[in-house]
């Protein structure tokens, strides 16, 4: 995949804000998931937790489109 500029009606965005947003939402998904069951009671840090889960997500979208 080239990284180029993606049309979004008419305005030019580049291709990371809109791997940002995916990933955000992707993260979203996750904290849900593990505020339903639980798991964030078993970190030291669940703000910190949730912000390295969400480089974790983004940095795999960067590396599977770059793919």
């Amino acid at each position: 995949m080239r990284f180029t500029e993606v049309d979004l009606f008419g305005v030019y965005v580049a291709p990371m804000s809109v791997l940002m947003a995916a990933a955000w939402l992707m993260t979203i998904a996750l904290r849900l998931f593990a505020d339903r069951f639980g798991l964030l009671r078993h970190v030291w840090h669940p703000a910190l937790f949730v912000f390295s889960m969400y480089i974790v997500v983004l940095s795999s979208m960067v590396l599977i489109a770059a793919h």
